[in-house]
Parts: structure tokens; sequence; C-alpha cells
């Protein structure tokens, strides 16, 4: 009886083919090559001087770096490497597999986090160290209420693409005075730094036979020394509380401190036992007594005062769409982005008496110049002015993508809506915030992930149609489902 040929389901064999260039200067689509099932992916490294990255899904090809990532770690492979036991990490946070046909919300959006986050990082890498900067700022805010850019409980293929996008442009002792005293932005380093540390190592191992050596890969953060936390009780007195203070600040002090010349003295203890910083138990009622008093004072104080609002007024508004500033704008003319094959470069009318505003938008894989000329569109108005790969840029023409961000359609107002009119949200009346705050406080962010298209295509925040004078805005192509950013 002849042998039966192995299977070859289509979603399970993948070419990738990787210019030699490009893995060198790539260290995230390294890791993953070589981590990649190898029963799965092929991988063909080329020498040829025109060769394009690509991967081969049965008659499928993509050349989008990003797009290629995602479906490697997704559902390319079968989301084996989104997958307990069979990956190092949840590289898509374990929301692939659930975000499939939109069988989760909460993954779904996590999936498209994880794409817009990418290409957040592709941002960066064609930006300058004074980007990265504003990023590490602005990533403080963010991480104050998550651990990782999407909900995860390990860094996501978008954090490690943005950290090391980052310490491509800073790291060392640069990227140590720029992070500073940003502890959640510090906190996301290290643990970035540490996952890839690990997938270096999951790396090596394979390398055997994947054939690909591990791209050199900046320093990152140095994990500062973190005693385990000591908890007190209330009743505990001021020298207590020091002497334990001063135990932390010991262990963390770099070794060359703390130690003292062979002839020293050791310090005197006080208290019973003869440790530091230890108390008597009278000392510690009298401690007690006297906090207590002061405890009642201050009730009694309090009690005598009226309530207010902290800083006064009224109650801040919840925060809604109203604070975006989005209208009806025009390509008057766009081009190819010199240095940046992602890019174009538009000026965009929005109305404005100072004239057409200058604004890049990475459709290039998307739409054709041709289709870029005169076209009607939507503009996030109020966001600050940067560089973008050298070009200033100073605002956002919107669109709508799904989740693993390979199909993107620009939205638009209907036709007949005024130029420089804006998009209003019924129930949600309110002046656009100014574009310092948006930034600072990062309200686009905060919004964001409620603006998208409804099952009928058009633009709605939290379920509220977007509206012009002419009627509902929607996706040209009318995509459903879909978020827009």
């Amino acid at each position: 009886m002849a042998m039966a040929s192995a299977p070859h389901p289509r979603s399970a064999l993948a070419t990738l083919t990787i210019p030699s260039s490009t893995l060198s200067s790539d260290p995230l689509l390294a890791l993953i090559a070589t981590i990649a099932p190898p029963h799965q992916t092929k991988v063909t490294i080329s020498k040829k001087k025109n060769e394009l990255l690509s991967l081969t899904i049965g008659p499928d090809t993509m050349t989008h770096r990003n797009a290629i990532l995602r479906s490697m770690c997704g559902v390319g492979l079968h989301n084996a490497m989104d997958s307990l036991g069979s990956s190092p990490i949840l590289f898509l946070g374990g929301h692939s597999a659930s975000s499939f046909a939109g069988a989760s919300p909460v993954s779904s959006l996590a999936m498209a986090g994880i794409s817009s986050w990418m290409s957040v990082a592709s941002s960066v890498r064609e930006g300058g160290v004074d980007d990265v900067a504003s990023l590490i700022n602005q990533l403080n805010g963010y991480f104050t209420t998550r651990s990782f850019v999407v909900p995860s409980a390990a860094p996501t293929l978008a954090d490690l693409d943005l950290y090391l996008a980052i310490v491509s442009k800073v790291s060392g002792e640069a990227l140590e005075s720029m992070a500073g005293s940003s502890v959640n932005t510090r906190r996301w380093l290290e643990q970035c730094g540490a996952t890839v540390e690990g997938l270096v190592v999951a790396a090596a191992k394979n390398a055997e036979y994947s054939k690909i050596h591990a791209s050199k890969i900046p320093m990152g953060l140095n994990p500062k020394p973190r005693p385990l936390p000591i908890f007190f009780y209330g009743d505990e007195d001021e020298s207590v509380v020091a002497a334990a203070a001063s135990a932390v600040a010991s262990a963390t002090a770099p070794a060359a401190k703390k130690v003292k010349g062979a002839g020293a003295k050791p310090e005197k203890s006080s208290g019973r036992g003869g440790g530091g910083g230890e108390i008597t138990d009278e000392q510690k009622k009298a401690a007690a007594e006297k906090r207590a008093k002061k405890a009642a004072e201050k009730a009694a104080k309090k009690k005598d005062q009226p309530k207010a609002n902290k800083g006064g007024g009224a109650p801040a508004a919840e925060l809604n769409v109203s604070a975006l500033d989005i209208r009806v704008g025009r390509i008057v003319k766009a081009w190819e982005h010199e240095s940046s094959e992602k890019l174009y470069c538009e000026e965009v009318d929005v109305g404005e008496e100072s004239g057409p505003r200058k604004i890049a938008s990475g459709l290039r894989s998307f739409y054709k110049l041709d289709e870029m000329q005169n076209r009607t569109v939507l503009v996030l108005c109020n966001l600050k002015a940067r560089n973008l790969a050298g070009f200033p840029s100073h605002g956002m023409v919107l669109c709508a993508s799904n989740a693993d961000h390979t199909s993107v359609e620009f939205a638009v107002p209907p036709e007949g809506a005024k130029i420089g009119e804006r998009i209003t949200f019924e129930g949600y009346e309110g002046e656009p915030e100014p574009e310092n705050k948006v930034a600072k406080k990062k309200i686009f962010d905060k919004l964001a992930p409620d603006l998208k298209t409804d099952v009928a295509g058009e633009v709605v925040w939290k379920g509220v149609k977007g509206m012009t004078s002419a009627g509902v805005c929607k996706a040209v192509n009318s995509m459903t489902n879909a978020q827009v950013s």
C-alpha cells in the first residue's frame, strides 16, 4: 500500500521570504521567524537586491510587515503562537481565536488595538529622538491603569514591537535618563526587556534548524532591585517606619555604598533585642496615644468644614466624543513621502483661514496616489503638530480598518457636506478640547475604542451616529464593525 502524503492545510503551511538586509535590521521579525513552528513555516532568506518581504499562505501573499507578523502570530499558523503550551508567550494576548467572526468584542478590540499600536511603533522607527521622549511621557499616563498596551497577562506582539522601536532610537544610559521618574513606563520597559531576553533564549534553541542568527538588540533599562513589601498596621511609631525605610534604601543602594571599611564599628542598635530601629512597648503605647489624639483633632476639624470638590467648582463632566474636533476636509494635493514607503504627504483643506493643513497618512499600502487627489474625508483637527519621518503633520485623516489592519478605507462625510463643518454626535454637545490637553490627557486614546462603524458601515461613537448638516458619515465602501482612527 502506498504511503499517503502529509496533509498541507492552506492556513497551516506558510512560506516566509525575508531579504537579508531586512532580517539584520528587524530583531522582532527575526525572533518571530526563528520561534515560528518549523513544521508550519518555511523561512527563506534572500540575498537578491530587489526581493521584498513576503508571507505566502496557499494562493495568498502579503507584503505588509505588520500584517505578516500578526498573521504568523495568529490565524496564519492556526494560532500556534497565541496558544498556551505551543509558544513561549501569547503573542496576541490569547485574543486571536476568540476574536474570530466577532465572537468576543473584548478580543476584537484588543486585536484592533494591537494593529494600532504596531502602527505607532512604525511611526517611532521613522521619527526622531524627540518623538520617543514625548511618547515615553504619554505612556506613563496610559500605563497608570494598564500593564500592557492591550488587555493581556504579558507583553504582546504590539508591546514588543513598540519596545524594540524605542530602544532602536534610545538605549542604555540615554534611555535611563529619558525614562527618569516615569515609574509606569519604566515598569513596562523592564517587563518588555525581560520578555525579549526570554525570547532570545527560546530563539537560540531553534537557531540550529532555523539557520537564522539573532539580530543585535540594543540595551534597554537596567532593572532596579525591589525588596519585598513591608506591611504596617497603623500603630507603629515613626522610628519603626524610618528604620524600615532605611533598610529598604540600604538594600537598593549600589553595593559599593553599602560596604564599609574592614575596621568600621557596627552601628549601635536601639530598643529591645538589639535590632536596628526597634523600640520599647512603652514607646509604642505613647506613640499610639499621640496619633489617636491627632486623628481626633483632624476629624473634628474636617467635620466643621463644608464638603467641596477637589479644585472647587462643579464636578468635572464625563469625557465624551465632543472633546474631539472632527471636521469635513478635502485633500487638495497628495504626494509620496520621499523617505518613507508607507506615508503619503497631503495638503488638506478643513476650512481654516490660514489655508490647507499638512498631514501625513500611512495609506500607501491601501490607496494609489491618484485615488488620494481631491478626496473628501474626515479629519481629526485638535491634535498637536508633530514630525512623521521628518514631515510636519498637523491632524489625522480618519479611516476605518478591520481587526488585523489588512483592509483600510476612508471615513467620509455624505455628499453635500460643507468643507470645515464639524461632525456632531447627538446627545454629546460641547466644545472640543485644545490640542495640548488632547495630547497631555491622551483624550483620543481614551475615546478611540468607541469610535467605529456599525453594521451599516456608518460612523458611530457608542452607537450614536456621526452627523453633518447633509447627513450621516460612513466608511466609503461601508466596511462594517470596523475601528475608526
